[in-house]
């Protein structure tokens, strides 16, 4: 009996790999519009070619198949959304997801053409429930929402080689996701670069994160992450924070330069490790550490001003604007922090104490760290680590040399 199911089940398979519609080939010019050529494309999925052309939608275009890959001619493949009641350009989302929550789509991708909207459309790209979704090479602008918008995009959703720029909201916003890879992407003046919430596993790598109206990269209820080797240049607000229960990230190698606050705020992250970054003209701290935070890294890590050599700084003590004039700072630390080990790292040219404390904290480790010329503008040059003297802290065995 058990032999006669088998093959009974190896035969329905055959019938159904017989009849089953196989993925196809779909070129978008020859369809009467986007939304007709997307729809060609079968359950099983496909390839969709959109050739190079300007494209205007008011209504999202609906991506409703896994397994499709949508491809254009480059940037010469131009989507315009004229929606103006705040509807995205694309929508990627399984059909059947209002009735079924589980219902999910894999692998559905995006290459290689240019979707632009307007300050009243929606979000560029907005998808949900899409499995081990991906981008390359899409330029993404203008949106009144976000760039890229995924919420519950599970499995190792992957952002690469785009550029992101003047959208209103972020550039890319991640909701729920795990096994995150977003690397070598340019993002400029949005409001935020990247917000990465609820999720675990972020790789962000290699990305250039330029002029942004509020911050870089605000990651919150995140663990296990890693950002390295980026540049993050000139926001209004703080390079990076890290909030809501974030813990064992690193952050390692990044040139934090240029930002009217500060540049990585850890506002509410424990086990977390900063190393090896460079921290210039950051205008209220380089690093601040939150009472919420604890047990935190600092080691190996530059703070500068603008210094450049034989007694000259780069840019002015005053300028026509805050952006323009040379700027350091150190690490701040809000009263109640608890554990923290400061370390290796070398603080030269600030307008602040190498670190200092809004209050009393504990378990503070403070050593062989290099000072030179810190409290630049104070009378009192003396005290480099103003850290509050209660509770169980050790300062010891750094090299302090202060100009004349």
């Amino acid at each position: 009996m058990k032999t006669l199911i088998f093959y009974l089940c190896l035969h329905a398979a055959a019938i159904h790999a017989q009849t089953a519609t196989p993925p196809v080939a779909v070129d978008a010019a020859k369809y009467p519009s986007l939304q007709a050529a997307l729809d060609a494309v079968p359950a099983s999925g496909g390839l969709v070619t959109i050739p190079p052309g300007n494209y205007e939608i008011t209504q999202p275009l609906l991506v409703k198949t896994a397994e499709t890959r949508i491809v254009g001619g480059g940037a010469a493949t131009h989507i315009i959304n004229k929606n103006a009641e705040g509807a995205p350009a694309f929508i990627l989302r399984p059909p059947t997801l209002d009735t079924d929550k589980k219902a999910r789509l894999w692998r559905v991708q995006m290459a290689d053409l240019r979707v632009s909207g307007n300050e009243k459309s929606g979000d560029g790209i907005f998808a949900e429930c899409i499995e081990e979704i991906y981008f390359e090479g899409v330029s993404i602008d203008h949106h009144g929402g976000s760039g890229i918008h995924m919420v519950n995009c599970a499995e190792d959703p992957r952002v690469a080689d785009c550029i992101i720029t003047y959208n209103k909201k972020c550039g890319v916003e991640i909701m729920g996701g795990h096994d995150i890879v977003v690397n070598a992407n340019h993002f400029e003046e949005n409001q935020d670069a990247l917000r990465c919430s609820d999720s675990f596993n972020l790789c962000m790598n290699g990305n250039n994160v330029d002029d942004h109206l509020g911050n870089g990269v605000i990651i919150e209820n995140t663990y296990g992450s890693v950002l390295s080797g980026n540049m993050i240049e000139e926001c209004n607000g703080t390079a990076v924070i890290l909030d809501r229960d974030c813990y064992g990230i690193t952050l390692s190698a990044n040139v934090i330069a240029h930002h009217l606050k500060g540049g990585i705020d850890l506002r509410d992250a424990c086990g977390c490790t900063l190393s090896a970054n460079t921290f210039v003209l950051a205008h209220e701290f380089s690093v601040r550490v939150g009472k919420d935070s604890e047990r935190n890294t600092i080691s190996g890590n530059s703070f500068c001003n603008t210094y450049i050599g034989a007694g000259m700084d780069k840019r002015p003590a005053e300028a026509k604007t805050p952006m323009g004039v040379d700027m350091g700072t150190g690490v701040l630390l809000e009263g109640g922090v608890h554990g923290l080990l400061l370390t290796g790292n070398t603080f030269s040219g600030l307008k602040t104490p190498a670190a200092w404390s809004t209050g009393e904290v504990k378990g503070v480790l403070i050593s062989s760290n290099l000072c030179i010329g810190c409290r630049r503008d104070s009378a009192d040059k003396g005290i480099l680590f103003a850290i509050g003297a209660k509770g169980v802290n050790l300062i010891k065995d750094n090299l302090e040399e202060n100009e004349p």
